[in-house]
Parts: structure tokens; C-alpha cells; sequence
């Protein structure tokens, strides 16, 4: 599901990230220093998230969002569809304490999220954008 490009896309990248309530109220974020962990699986540290966390705990099912950083030139994006885990404690807190980034940050947990569906949204190389 996730190779070796959209990998990189995904780590190079802000991610949106859409939950629900369970009511199904949408509620997006923008998302960085995203890692992949394997095929099908991708971990957020949470720093600041709280509206997300209520969310995914009534509803794990998420949505993201990636586009290539210089969309204008290479207007390729993709969605990625799957289930999210909270964690507060355990291997995957630990992972993200370890990311650079994450350093002067709170680190209050990890969401992992596990992808089952990837979907292509647009492709266009156009040099004249």
C-alpha cells in the first residue's frame, strides 16, 4: 500500500487529517512529522491534539490527505483511509519521543493509524502552472 514514494511524500509533507464524532461531524488538522512504520501503518505523535483524540476514540475511522510539496509542477496528491489507535504509553510513545522534532515537544502520546485503502487523487506534471 504505501512504497517507497509516497513514503517519502508522506514523511516530506503537512498531512491533513480528517476525523468525525460519532455523530459524524468532519473535524480537520494539519499534520507533520508523520513516520511510516511498514506497509499498511503510519505514526502522528500527538503534541497538541485534543478535538482529534475525542474523535477517534467515538470513531477511529480517519482520513488523510498528502500532495506533492510542489504542487504547482507535479499536481500529485493521494488519500489514504484507515483506522487510528491512541497510545499513551508503550513502543510507539516511545518512537516518537525519539524523532528530532519531537525534542522540546510534549509528546503526550501516539496515534498509529493503519491504512486500508490508498487512493490516487490527481496526477498532472504541468511546467506552465
Amino acid at each position: 500500500m504505501i512504497n517507497n514514494a509516497l513514503k517519502k511524500m508522506i514523511e516530506e509533507n503537512i498531512l491533513g487529517l480528517a476525523t468525525a464524532d460519532k455523530l459524524g461531524n468532519p473535524h480537520n488538522i494539519a499534520v507533520g512529522h508523520v513516520k511510516v512504520v511498514s506497509e499498511s501503518q503510519l505514526v502522528i505523535s500527538d503534541n497538541y491534539l485534543d478535538e482529534t483524540l475525542k474523535n477517534i476514540e467515538k470513531n477511529p475511522n480517519v482520513s488523510l490527505v498528502v500532495w506533492h510539496s510542489d504542487w504547482k509542477k507535479a499536481c500529485i496528491g493521494y488519500e489514504l483511509k484507515g483506522s487510528a489507535e491512541y497510545f499513551t504509553e508503550g513502543e510507539w510513545v516511545d518512537f516518537i519521543k525519539k524523532i528530532p522534532v519531537n525534542k522540546e515537544e510534549p509528546c503526550k502520546g501516539a496515534v498509529l493509524v493503519t491504512i486500508n485503502k490508498t487512493k490516487l487523487l490527481h496526477e498532472k506534471w504541468n511546467d506552465e502552472v
